[in-house]
């Protein structure tokens, strides 16, 4: 959301009409974004979405690398007639699909790289305390709050030049950390306390979160955002997987420390990938059953999970 809202507001400042969609909805926390009630929400208004993406001339897809990650939208993406332009910093991109682009891992963020894009072309003149806002949201949740190693001094940089262009980087944590509903928090309460495991054995940490806990607190997706990354202040913890039971699909994140690969990890065992340390996938099995392959699949990685 950051990436699309920052962009989107420096391309109508260059004179374009831009319309920003969303393959689904999102939790009502990221609202304060500048722009956020112009998003159009795919699920809930597909003709709207389909006639905006046939109509355009150029369709930028960012932080998503390969369609199918867009789910509903992908095949409308797919045959949209326009130029295709590619901005996201994950591993294996599909290159073919589109027609330019940039897809650099070493970034932090695909927030990260519109700033870039907005500086390069000559146009740093047209940043403001708007576009700064969504930027910094967006590097903010990627970097972890700054301490993953993603965070460059490129990217404090980065932030410095934000700040001198109008960014109350307060207001921001404000609106991504303390802007909840009571359910949320009751929610991970909850899920701390009932659906976590460890695997002192393996130095790992399972959340499988199965749907009636959803429906029950009221989750909206967007809201298990960052639970993944709480079992890793647990000492010793390495690997962490969340599952999460969804109509269509279980959907996976892992998150690591160290020298354990999340991406192949994601790519040899739940159909997914994105980075090092960061990945993610999904399974068509039901939750028990892909929560059980994940339990056998560890045995192979007990030794890569000890050293």
């Amino acid at each position: 959301m950051g990436s699309s809202l920052a962009l989107g507001h420096f391309l109508q400042k260059l004179g374009h009409t831009v319309t920003v969609i969303s393959p689904t909805n999102w939790a009502g926390w990221v609202n304060w974004m500048p722009g956020t009630k112009q998003v159009i929400d795919f699920e809930q208004h597909k003709q709207i979405a389909q006639e905006k993406i046939a109509g355009a001339d150029w369709l930028f897809c960012l932080d998503f690398n390969i369609f199918h990650r867009t789910k509903n939208l992908a095949e409308h993406l797919a045959n949209a007639p326009c130029t295709k332009i590619l901005v996201d910093h994950h591993q294996q991109p599909d290159t073919p699909s589109f027609h330019f682009g940039i897809s650099d891992t070493s970034k932090s963020s695909t927030c990260e790289m519109i700033y870039d894009i907005i500086v390069g072309s000559g146009q740093a003149d047209k940043l403001d305390a708007d576009i700064a806002a969504c930027l910094y949201a967006g590097i903010v949740g990627d970097t972890g709050s700054f301490r993953f190693s993603s965070a460059t001094a490129s990217v404090h940089r980065m932030v410095a030049d934000l700040k001198d262009h109008g960014l109350n980087h307060g207001r921001v944590h404000e609106g991504l950390y303390d802007n909840y509903l009571e359910n949320r928090l009751r929610f991970m309460g909850h899920v701390l306390l009932n659906r976590m495991e460890v695997f002192y054995e393996y130095n790992t940490a399972l959340i499988a979160i199965p749907k009636q806990d959803l429906l029950k607190y009221q989750i909206r997706t967007g809201d298990t955002d960052g639970l993944v990354n709480l079992p890793h202040s647990i000492q010793g913890i390495r690997l962490v997987a969340l599952c999460i039971d969804r109509d269509e699909e279980r959907k996976w994140s892992f998150r690591s420390k160290g020298d354990f690969d999340c991406n192949q990890f994601a790519r040899d065992h739940f159909e997914g990938g994105g980075h090092f340390n960061a990945a993610g996938g999904r399974s068509s099995d039901s939750l028990s059953g892909t929560v059980e392959s994940f339990r056998t699949i560890l045995n192979q990685y007990q030794q890569a999970l000890n050293k």
